[in-house]
């Protein structure tokens, strides 16, 4: 009740920001994000048997990541990335699998899916570029042109 009070009491500049009904095209402020089909900046990555899995929690061990995506195939290899200094992890991992449909049963099963408290995230790894060659980053460096 007190809401409906504040909404009412409000200059009807601010009741956008109150009001739950549809918002009309010329006076709301907020645009919505691309639809789930829309393409990103992003490229996906094709597939192969390396996975990288991030969100990952600072306790999430090797072992325990191994355990949770043998469930979906032969895990041939697999690794948490950590900190030097602190030894905890930093949050993103590596999975190999045996086979590429294996990796892709590994994705569907763990993609989104919590570990450890944290949702986490399974998507076929990137090749790393040659030494030498310039990282080609699609998004914009801030105070670039």
């Amino acid at each position: 009740m007190a809401m409906r009070a504040a909404v009412a009491a409000a200059p009807r500049g601010f009741r956008r920001f109150f009001c739950t009904n549809p918002p009309s095209s010329s006076t709301f402020p907020f645009v919505p994000p691309p639809a789930a089909g829309a393409t990103s900046a992003r490229q996906m990555a094709d597939p192969n048997t390396n996975l990288f899995v991030s969100g990952l929690s600072k306790r999430t061990t090797t072992e325990r990541l191994r355990e949770e995506f043998a469930k979906f195939g032969e895990v041939v290899h697999a690794r948490v990335v950590t900190d030097r200094v602190s030894g905890y992890s930093k949050g993103f991992g590596f999975v190999k699998y045996a086979t590429i449909e294996e990796a892709g049963k590994g994705i569907e099963g763990m993609d989104g899916k919590f570990l450890d408290g944290w949702v986490i995230f399974a998507e076929y790894a990137r090749p790393r570029p040659p030494p030498g060659q310039p990282i080609q980053n699609p998004t914009p460096y801030y105070g670039g042109q």
